[in-house]
Protein backbone atom coordinates (compact mmCIF):
# COMPACT_ATOMS: atom_id res chain seq x y z
CA UNK A 1 0.00 0.00 0.00
CA UNK A 2 1.41 3.11 -1.47
CA UNK A 3 2.48 5.32 1.71
CA UNK A 4 2.87 9.27 1.51
CA UNK A 5 6.44 9.46 0.93
CA UNK A 6 5.90 6.87 -1.95
CA UNK A 7 3.43 8.95 -3.38
CA UNK A 8 4.54 13.01 -3.03
CA UNK A 9 7.53 14.65 -3.04
CA UNK A 10 7.10 16.86 0.39
CA UNK A 11 8.89 19.28 -0.47
CA UNK A 12 6.27 20.53 -3.09
CA UNK A 13 3.58 21.70 -0.57
CA UNK A 14 3.29 24.23 1.81
CA UNK A 15 1.29 21.12 3.57
CA UNK A 16 4.25 19.14 3.52
CA UNK A 17 5.31 19.27 7.52
CA UNK A 18 1.89 18.44 8.17
CA UNK A 19 1.40 15.24 5.63
CA UNK A 20 4.84 14.15 6.86
CA UNK A 21 3.04 13.46 10.56
CA UNK A 22 0.86 10.31 9.04
CA UNK A 23 1.21 7.56 6.94
CA UNK A 24 -1.01 7.01 4.49
CA UNK A 25 -2.84 10.08 2.77
CA UNK A 26 -6.61 9.67 4.08
CA UNK A 27 -5.28 9.71 7.64
CA UNK A 28 -4.56 13.79 7.15
CA UNK A 29 -8.01 14.44 5.16
CA UNK A 30 -9.94 15.49 8.70
CA UNK A 31 -7.34 17.73 9.38
CA UNK A 32 -7.45 19.71 5.96
CA UNK A 33 -9.21 22.60 7.09
CA UNK A 34 -7.05 23.18 10.83
CA UNK A 35 -3.49 23.01 8.82
CA UNK A 36 -4.79 25.41 6.51
CA UNK A 37 -6.19 27.89 9.46
CA UNK A 38 -3.11 27.86 10.89
CA UNK A 39 -0.96 28.27 7.85
CA UNK A 40 -2.59 31.17 7.32
CA UNK A 41 -1.20 33.01 10.39
CA UNK A 42 2.43 32.44 8.96
CA UNK A 43 1.66 33.43 5.51
CA UNK A 44 4.03 36.66 4.71
CA UNK A 45 3.13 39.80 2.97
CA UNK A 46 2.99 38.43 -0.65
CA UNK A 47 -0.30 37.09 0.42
CA UNK A 48 -3.38 38.93 0.23
CA UNK A 49 -6.52 38.14 1.91
CA UNK A 50 -8.99 39.05 -0.19
CA UNK A 51 -11.93 38.07 2.24
CA UNK A 52 -12.34 36.72 5.69
CA UNK A 53 -10.08 32.90 5.45
CA UNK A 54 -9.31 33.59 2.03
CA UNK A 55 -5.23 34.32 1.39
CA UNK A 56 -4.45 34.56 -2.47
CA UNK A 57 -0.71 35.23 -3.35
CA UNK A 58 -0.45 38.77 -5.31
CA UNK A 59 1.16 37.04 -8.41
CA UNK A 60 -1.70 34.58 -8.76
CA UNK A 61 -4.96 35.48 -10.90
CA UNK A 62 -7.97 34.99 -9.94
CA UNK A 63 -11.35 35.31 -12.69
CA UNK A 64 -13.82 37.89 -10.94
CA UNK A 65 -16.07 35.12 -11.85
CA UNK A 66 -14.25 32.51 -9.48
CA UNK A 67 -15.67 32.03 -6.03
CA UNK A 68 -13.23 31.35 -2.95
CA UNK A 69 -14.81 29.94 -0.11
CA UNK A 70 -12.82 29.85 3.45
CA UNK A 71 -10.51 28.91 4.15
CA UNK A 72 -8.17 28.57 1.58
CA UNK A 73 -4.82 29.89 0.01
CA UNK A 74 -4.00 30.13 -3.51
CA UNK A 75 -0.28 29.88 -4.09
CA UNK A 76 1.86 31.93 -6.52
CA UNK A 77 1.07 32.08 -10.32
CA UNK A 78 -1.98 30.10 -10.05
CA UNK A 79 -4.75 30.68 -12.29
CA UNK A 80 -8.18 30.37 -11.13
CA UNK A 81 -10.15 30.68 -14.17
CA UNK A 82 -13.64 31.83 -14.92
CA UNK A 83 -16.70 29.94 -12.67
CA UNK A 84 -14.17 28.02 -10.55
CA UNK A 85 -16.07 27.07 -7.23
CA UNK A 86 -14.00 26.58 -4.60
CA UNK A 87 -15.73 25.37 -1.52
CA UNK A 88 -13.62 25.58 1.18
CA UNK A 89 -10.68 23.75 2.98
CA UNK A 90 -8.47 23.95 -0.18
CA UNK A 91 -4.96 24.80 -0.26
CA UNK A 92 -3.61 25.42 -4.00
CA UNK A 93 0.10 25.75 -4.56
CA UNK A 94 2.30 27.20 -6.37
CA UNK A 95 1.70 27.25 -10.93
CA UNK A 96 -1.45 25.61 -10.61
CA UNK A 97 -4.83 25.61 -12.83
CA UNK A 98 -7.82 25.55 -11.27
CA UNK A 99 -10.10 25.80 -14.53
CA UNK A 100 -13.59 27.01 -15.81
CA UNK A 101 -16.56 24.72 -13.39
CA UNK A 102 -14.21 23.16 -11.32
CA UNK A 103 -14.80 22.40 -7.51
CA UNK A 104 -12.86 22.20 -4.50
CA UNK A 105 -13.68 21.02 -1.39
CA UNK A 106 -10.83 19.49 1.24
CA UNK A 107 -8.02 18.97 -0.82
CA UNK A 108 -3.99 19.38 -1.02
CA UNK A 109 -3.44 20.49 -4.45
CA UNK A 110 0.99 19.90 -4.76
CA UNK A 111 2.37 22.61 -6.87
CA UNK A 112 2.19 22.56 -10.94
CA UNK A 113 -0.89 20.47 -10.44
CA UNK A 114 -3.92 21.02 -13.39
CA UNK A 115 -7.27 20.20 -13.16
CA UNK A 116 -8.29 22.43 -15.91
CA UNK A 117 -11.88 21.85 -17.36
CA UNK A 118 -15.05 20.51 -15.34
CA UNK A 119 -13.38 18.47 -12.58
CA UNK A 120 -14.82 17.87 -8.97
CA UNK A 121 -12.09 17.15 -6.73
CA UNK A 122 -13.24 15.93 -2.93
CA UNK A 123 -11.50 14.95 -0.34
CA UNK A 124 -8.62 14.16 -1.97
CA UNK A 125 -4.43 15.12 -2.44
CA UNK A 126 -2.93 15.46 -5.76
CA UNK A 127 0.59 15.72 -6.07
CA UNK A 128 3.41 17.67 -7.69
CA UNK A 129 2.68 17.92 -11.54
CA UNK A 130 -0.98 16.11 -11.40
CA UNK A 131 -2.92 16.51 -14.16
CA UNK A 132 -6.92 15.40 -14.11
CA UNK A 133 -8.05 15.97 -18.01
CA UNK A 134 -11.23 17.54 -18.78
CA UNK A 135 -14.40 15.89 -17.15
CA UNK A 136 -12.37 13.83 -14.94
CA UNK A 137 -14.08 13.71 -11.02
CA UNK A 138 -12.76 12.46 -7.93
CA UNK A 139 -16.02 10.48 -5.95
CA UNK A 140 -15.92 11.10 -2.43
CA UNK A 141 -18.47 8.99 -1.31
CA UNK A 142 -19.91 5.60 -1.96
CA UNK A 143 -23.68 4.85 -3.34
CA UNK A 144 -24.26 2.94 -0.18
CA UNK A 145 -22.73 5.47 1.96
CA UNK A 146 -20.78 3.26 3.77
CA UNK A 147 -17.28 3.54 5.03
CA UNK A 148 -14.80 3.65 2.24
CA UNK A 149 -12.12 0.57 2.12
CA UNK A 150 -8.51 1.31 0.06
CA UNK A 151 -8.42 -2.01 -2.07
CA UNK A 152 -5.01 -2.70 -2.27
CA UNK A 153 -3.11 -5.41 -4.08
CA UNK A 154 -3.63 -8.44 -1.36
CA UNK A 155 -5.17 -6.23 1.59
CA UNK A 156 -7.79 -3.73 2.13
CA UNK A 157 -7.87 -1.24 4.36
CA UNK A 158 -10.52 0.57 6.16
CA UNK A 159 -10.11 4.14 6.62
CA UNK A 160 -13.10 4.65 8.75
CA UNK A 161 -14.22 7.73 7.14
CA UNK A 162 -17.53 8.28 5.00
CA UNK A 163 -15.97 10.57 2.31
CA UNK A 164 -12.81 9.88 0.85
CA UNK A 165 -11.63 10.91 -2.52
CA UNK A 166 -9.02 9.67 -4.49
CA UNK A 167 -4.76 10.41 -3.84
CA UNK A 168 -2.71 10.88 -7.02
CA UNK A 169 0.70 10.58 -6.97
CA UNK A 170 3.49 13.27 -8.48
CA UNK A 171 3.46 13.16 -12.12
CA UNK A 172 0.17 10.87 -12.83
CA UNK A 173 -1.98 11.94 -15.31
CA UNK A 174 -5.75 11.39 -15.41
CA UNK A 175 -7.68 10.69 -19.13
CA UNK A 176 -10.51 12.67 -19.76
CA UNK A 177 -14.19 12.04 -18.14
CA UNK A 178 -12.41 9.14 -15.86
CA UNK A 179 -14.26 8.79 -12.44
CA UNK A 180 -11.66 8.16 -10.17
CA UNK A 181 -14.18 5.82 -7.02
CA UNK A 182 -13.77 6.49 -3.24
CA UNK A 183 -10.08 5.61 -2.24
CA UNK A 184 -8.45 5.53 -5.21
CA UNK A 185 -4.98 5.73 -5.04
CA UNK A 186 -2.28 6.11 -8.22
CA UNK A 187 1.13 5.48 -7.80
CA UNK A 188 3.72 7.85 -8.83
CA UNK A 189 4.37 8.67 -12.46
CA UNK A 190 1.15 6.49 -13.96
CA UNK A 191 -1.13 7.04 -16.28
CA UNK A 192 -4.74 6.62 -16.49
CA UNK A 193 -6.95 6.05 -20.25
CA UNK A 194 -9.94 8.45 -20.72
CA UNK A 195 -13.32 6.93 -19.94
CA UNK A 196 -12.12 4.97 -17.30
CA UNK A 197 -13.52 4.17 -14.16
CA UNK A 198 -11.21 3.50 -11.97
CA UNK A 199 -11.09 1.78 -8.08
CA UNK A 200 -7.96 0.66 -5.43
CA UNK A 201 -4.14 1.31 -6.25
CA UNK A 202 -2.51 1.87 -9.29
CA UNK A 203 1.45 0.52 -9.18
CA UNK A 204 3.64 3.51 -10.11
CA UNK A 205 4.96 3.73 -13.47
CA UNK A 206 1.95 2.00 -15.27
CA UNK A 207 -0.83 2.77 -17.51
CA UNK A 208 -4.33 1.88 -16.34
CA UNK A 209 -6.74 1.14 -19.59
CA UNK A 210 -9.69 -0.86 -17.77
CA UNK A 211 -10.47 -2.14 -14.67
CA UNK A 212 -8.18 -5.59 -14.60
CA UNK A 213 -5.76 -4.74 -17.25
CA UNK A 214 -2.97 -2.39 -15.88
CA UNK A 215 0.29 -2.24 -18.08
CA UNK A 216 3.67 -0.94 -16.38
CA UNK A 217 5.30 1.73 -18.82
CA UNK A 218 8.34 1.45 -21.36
CA UNK A 219 11.00 3.38 -20.81
CA UNK A 220 11.47 5.70 -23.24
Amino acid sequence: MDTIRDLYTLEESMAGEYLSAFVYPWEALGGIKDMILSLQKTLGPDFEEVSPGVFVHTTATVAPTAYLGAPAIIGARTEVRHGAFIRGSALVGEDCVVGNSVELKNVILFNHVQVPHYNYVGDSILGFYAHMGAGSITSNVKSDKTLVVIHGVGEDVKTGLKKTGAFLGDHVEVGCNSVLNPGTVIGRRSRVYPLSCVRGVVPADSIYKHQGEIALQREA
